[in-house]
């Protein structure tokens, strides 16, 4: 359910660009191999100049 409003999020910001500069999407994905075993990341969000929002899980 979060990643289905995270989407929402990022697709939301990305159509407030159409009328001025473009807003990048970003993601990132993550492994890590530990003493407690194996853990993942993930975090979406956008960019516009100065100004990022992300939402990481």
């Amino acid at each position: 359910m979060k990643s289905f409003m995270a989407l929402g999020l990022i697709a939301t910001l990305a159509s407030c660009g159409a009328q001025s500069d473009p807003i990048r999407p970003t993601a990132d994905v993550g492994v890590s191999i530990g003493t407690n075993g194996v853990s993942t990341s993930a975090n979406v969000g956008a960019t516009n100049g100065p100004v990022t929002v992300s939402v990481g899980f």
